[in-house]
This record gives C-alpha cells, sequence and structure tokens, in this order.
C-alpha cells in the first residue's frame, strides 16, 4: 500500500499570498483569451502580490509619520503620490474621500527676503484706522450694535 502526499497549492508552490487557482478561475471566466496557460495565474498572482506589497509599505510608512493606527485612504494616495512609479501608475486615479496631494506653486509662495509692509497686508492698525474702526473688529461699530439689540426689547 503506497502512502498518499498531501496535496499541495499552487500557491504554496509559487510562495505568493494570492490565491493562483482563484485567479485562474477568473481569468477562464472574463473570456480574456481562448485559452489561458498554466503559468499565466501564478505569474499574475506574483505580479499583485508585488504590487499589493509596495502600496501597503509606502502606506504604512506615511501612516507612522502621522502617528496613526490604521491605514486610511488618504495615508493610501499619499504613500502612491510619494513614489514616482506608483504614481504614475495611477496617474488618473481618483480616491474617494481621499482629499488631494498638498501642493502649492512656488511662484505664489513669498519670496524670501522680501518684507511685506502694512499697506501690503491690508489689515494693519492704519488700515483699521481708515476705515474708523478698531483693528481686531472692536470699537464703535460694535458697540453701535450692542446698543441697537437692548432697545429692540
Amino acid at each position: 500500500m503506497s502512502e498518499r502526499t498531501k496535496p499541495v497549492s499552487r500557491s504554496v508552490r509559487a510562495g505568493v499570498s494570492l490565491s493562483v487557482g482563484r485567479i485562474h478561475r477568473y481569468l477562464k471566466q472574463g473570456k480574456y483569451a481562448d485559452r489561458i496557460g498554466a503559468g499565466a495565474p501564478v505569474y499574475l498572482a506574483a505580479v499583485l502580490d508585488y504590487l499589493i506589497a509596495e502600496v501597503l509599505d509606502a502606506a504604512g510608512t506615511i501612516t507612522m509619520e502621522k502617528n496613526r493606527q490604521r491605514i486610511t485612504p488618504r495615508h493610501l494616495l499619499l504613500g502612491m503620490k510619494s513614489d514616482t512609479e506608483l504614481a504614475q501608475l495611477i496617474s488618473n486615479v481618483t480616491f474617494p474621500s481621499a482629499g488631494v496631494v498638498p501642493f502649492i506653486h512656488p511662484e505664489l509662495l513669498p519670496k524670501k527676503g522680501t518684507r511685506r509692509t502694512r499697506s501690503a497686508k491690508g489689515k494693519g492698525k492704519a488700515a483699521a484706522k481708515a476705515k474708523g474702526v478698531a483693528a481686531k473688529g472692536k470699537g464703535k461699530a460694535k458697540a453701535k450694535g450692542k446698543a441697537k439689540a437692548s432697545q429692540a426689547y
């Protein structure tokens, strides 16, 4: 009587974490081609396994930088956009509830070495005096509003 060896899955043989059998079934059901070779699902599983590892590594790094415990869609977006190859892969993708990557064009930033004057700010005490209102919104206008409110009753 010969002992039968324990069956080993194609995923274990290939050393990937995704199910090779399931990917093979999806390839056949998807009608991508008339015939699907035995190596195609193994190769696809390996590629998907690599991509998942890269994305989770990038998102995990962003999550750790933000001192968080969970990876959110925002972390996925920021992680993938920080990697040039992954950013190229998802260039036309919209992540729901992930926001946008923070970016301010350098021409819009104030130039180093130049100082803004009060007239450039428009919010200094001189500008407020010209309007007849104190700098922080307190003054005659606010007092008049309180007086009118008390007279209404």
